[in-house]
């Protein structure tokens, strides 16, 4: 996998391209700020850049704005965008426009290798992978029209995990169930959220969508 580092902290930049080399990921360009990673990933065309949301000038949403950028100009280039905080609000920004090939996770994960590799590996297969304390956090404010109502508690909970990136055969390692059991439940879900006849792996991010949805209105990045 080809991979573009963005963070204007020169060591947190550096660190990450180091663990990502030493587990076999080709880092081909590092960029302080949004328009060094938007020029690197045009001449790259990487398989993914990782993105610090707040870089210079503002130390805002920088690097929210050139991750959905890249997303739109290069829909086969993945995203994994890292924030020191937990904002909802910039992951639902993310995933709304372009919920496929997309991951958001707090930066006090990504030194954990193996996580931040699985992250890309799924991002790569056209996964959504969402920090499960953002999960956590859009799904304790629940909306009054809940279009998840259908669904059991047990479907909620595979749904649940789903959303953090699991992978069937994960979810029942981690449900202590086999797979087959983890396959009808998935279908329930399908069925249930009223997502139609599409590849499946096209169904699962439209479910999590819907999951974070669920979860209650962003607030705006002005808020």
């Amino acid at each position: 996998m080809r991979v573009v580092v963005a963070d204007d902290v020169m060591l947190t930049r550096q660190g990450i391209a180091r663990l990502l080399a030493d587990a076999g990921v080709d880092v081909v360009a590092e960029a302080e700020n949004a328009d060094e990673l938007l020029r690197h990933v045009r001449l790259a065309r990487p398989d993914a850049a990782i993105v610090d949301i707040r870089m210079p000038p503002t130390q805002t949403d920088e690097g929210l704005v050139a991750a959905q950028a890249i997303r739109a100009e290069h829909p086969d280039v993945g995203v994994l965008v890292l924030s020191q905080y937990v904002e909802p609000s910039y992951a639902m920004r993310l995933i709304e426009d372009h919920p496929e090939r997309v991951g958001y996770l707090l930066k006090d994960r990504i030194f954990d290798v193996a996580i931040l590799v699985d992250a890309l590996r799924r991002i790569g297969d056209g996964e959504t992978v969402i920090d499960p304390t953002i999960v956590s956090r859009l799904v304790g404010r629940r909306r009054r029209d809940d279009p998840l109502a259908e669904l059991t508690e047990r479907e909620r909970e595979v749904l649940s995990l789903i959303a953090e990136g699991l992978s069937n055969r994960a979810l029942a390692e981690r449900l202590f169930v086999t797979e087959r059991t983890v396959e009808a439940h998935v279908k329930q879900i399908f069925q249930k959220l009223r997502l139609g006849v599409t590849p499946e792996s096209h169904r699962r991010v439209l479910a999590v969508l819907v999951y974070l949805r669920a979860g209650g209105a962003a607030p705006s990045a002005s808020q």
